[in-house]
């Protein structure tokens, strides 16, 4: 596994109910892809463990090809435990 720090703003995709998100740098995401392409699935997904705070899952992250970055899913578990609010910067580490 790869290890990535990064810090990254929190956002909400617009529509009723919807997820949240940080984006990877743009940098790290270039990086990502190039090393790590091969191992995408289906929709630019990548298997990672993501920690925030005291707070460690596994989950996936996607390659968005009109922002050229990958997206990381903060779940409401996560966000709710680390008291986090949509546009708060956040310190990412994530292994993939």
């Amino acid at each position: 596994m790869i290890r990535y720090e990064f810090v990254a703003s929190l956002w909400q995709y617009p529509g009723p109910n919807s997820w949240y998100f940080v984006s990877l740098p743009k940098i790290l995401s270039k990086e990502i892809r190039t090393t790590l392409r091969s191992e995408e699935e289906g929709w630019g997904r990548l298997k990672a463990i993501a920690k925030v705070g005291g707070s460690e899952w596994k989950t996936a992250i996607w390659f968005d090809t009109k922002t050229g970055t990958y997206s990381l899913p903060l779940k409401s578990e996560i966000r709710k435990k680390e008291a986090l609010q949509t546009g708060q910067e956040v310190s990412i580490t994530l292994w993939i």
